[in-house]
């Protein structure tokens, strides 16, 4: 009687183990189901709103998707800067607005949709592990035009934007600086800092490593190596600018203090107070800023060819 008692219990126990194993591969595989998507934007701007001209072509990733890009051009650029918007939005043409900017002190703009965004092709959002090579196809369109010949590539990203930045830099020695609004340290930690304000934060800690497996599942090995985290230690010497905001709802405050534990010690920082994770409220038209704006300026002045 004893025997079939454990037996009984052993297998209730077990029956447990399975069913919250289960739930613990679950709960990311639903929620990044979300990701086999194509974002459509329900609002975009023009670059005849801000004054400027536009050129919009379409460059092939190695991986063969089109990436649809808006370039504004100087004449004898001093920099030529790669811009990145978000997981969901806004549309990459919110950053017309800062291309009027950069155009003032000779910078040009190429604004690109990642994959699986606006005009560019694909089905799936890759949270950065992929969408790094939809920059260097960009870079390569820059490599490739003698305008560009004698000016610094900087690659600035917003949100998931920011997080495909800093894989840029890191897997790309031809980005010479990095300009970051927002990033997460890696995909893992996003998902269970956002995680454990809801639960308690055991459980989230032992969710990490199923959120490991089904990222692992989704993207392959590729979710191991490339991630934020890790890419920003290949910076070298190279210039970097980290923006974050303390309160921030959407990318927890933790995953900008622990960009930096792994950053060179010559990263530069922006912090700002509140919840505000395009970091200016006046993104769209950021020169009404001048804080904001004077760092961004002030950072780019400096970067210089490294390669």
């Amino acid at each position: 009687m004893k025997k079939r008692k454990k037996k009984i219990l052993i297998g209730i126990i077990i029956g447990f183990l399975l069913l919250s194993i289960g739930a613990l591969i679950a709960i990311p595989f639903v929620v990044m189901k979300s990701l086999n998507t194509h974002v459509n934007f329900n609002e975009t701007w023009k670059a005849e709103e801000f004054n400027l001209n536009a050129e919009h072509f379409f460059v092939k990733t190695e991986d063969g998707l089109n990436i649809s890009a808006y370039e504004v051009t100087v004449d004898t650029p001093k920099a030529v800067i790669i811009c990145l918007s978000g997981i969901q939005n806004p549309s990459v043409t919110v950053y017309f607005g800062h291309a009027q900017l950069f155009k003032e002190h000779n910078y040009a703009t190429i604004m690109l949709d990642m994959r699986a965004h606006g005009e560019s092709e694909g089905n799936k959002i890759c949270l950065g592990y992929k969408e790094w090579l939809d920059v260097k196809a960009i870079v390569k369109h820059i490599k490739e035009k003698p305008l560009y010949d004698n000016a610094p590539i900087i690659v600035f990203g917003l949100s998931m934007g920011a997080a495909t930045a800093i894989n840029a830099i890191g897997e790309i020695d031809d980005i010479d600086g990095l300009i970051s609004l927002s990033a997460f340290s890696s995909w893992e930690d996003v998902f269970c800092d956002n995680m454990s304000l809801s639960t308690p934060k055991i459980i989230a800690s032992i969710e990490k490593p199923f959120v490991s497996l089904v990222t692992f599942l989704k993207f392959g090995a590729d979710s191991y190596s490339i991630k934020p985290k890790k890419e920003i230690e290949k910076l070298g010497d190279r210039p970097a600018l980290l923006m974050h905001s303390k309160d921030d709802s959407q990318i927890p405050y933790k995953s900008f203090e622990r960009l930096l534990q792994h950053a060179p010690s010559h990263v530069e920082t922006f912090i700002r107070n509140g919840d505000i994770h395009f970091i200016t409220k006046s993104f769209l038209n950021p020169k009404e800023d001048e804080e904001y704006t004077e760092k961004i300026i002030q950072f780019i002045n400096q970067v210089r060819v490294s390669r």
